[in-house]
């Protein structure tokens, strides 16, 4: 292969690169629920706030890096929310402040995701 040949395949290499990566970091619900899971038993029992559920909550913040992505977080926590009865409203709403996060939405099964940038 000469050297002309392979800067082009890795020229295209590079582009299929940047134009695939925003796609490959998309969040995800599966992400959003695996992140917030920890959190339920202190959403719907009052049990204490384990650290897993901060952590969770922490790295679905620094993952929700976008307007895309925020809107994805918001969504998904909304469907998990109406899919786990028994949920509390103010808990749900109290908890990134509780962990340390500063949420730029309000929590809360009534959240206009679309309004969220």
């Amino acid at each position: 292969m000469g050297i002309s040949t392979r800067m082009m395949v890795l020229c295209i290499v590079v582009a299929y690169m940047v134009v695939i990566s925003p796609f490959a970091e998309a969040l995800t619900c599966g992400q959003v629920a695996s992140s917030v899971i920890p959190c339920l038993p202190y959403l719907q029992k009052g049990s204490p706030l384990p650290p897993a559920c901060c952590a969770g909550v922490k790295g679905l913040n620094n993952a929700a890096n976008s307007t895309p992505a925020r809107q994805t977080a918001c969504n998904c926590l909304k469907k998990i929310y109406n899919s786990n009865a028994g949920i509390d409203v103010g808990k749900a709403a109290g908890l990134p402040g509780k962990c340390g996060v500063n949420v730029p939405y309000k929590i809360s099964p009534s959240t206009d995701c679309t309004k969220i940038r």
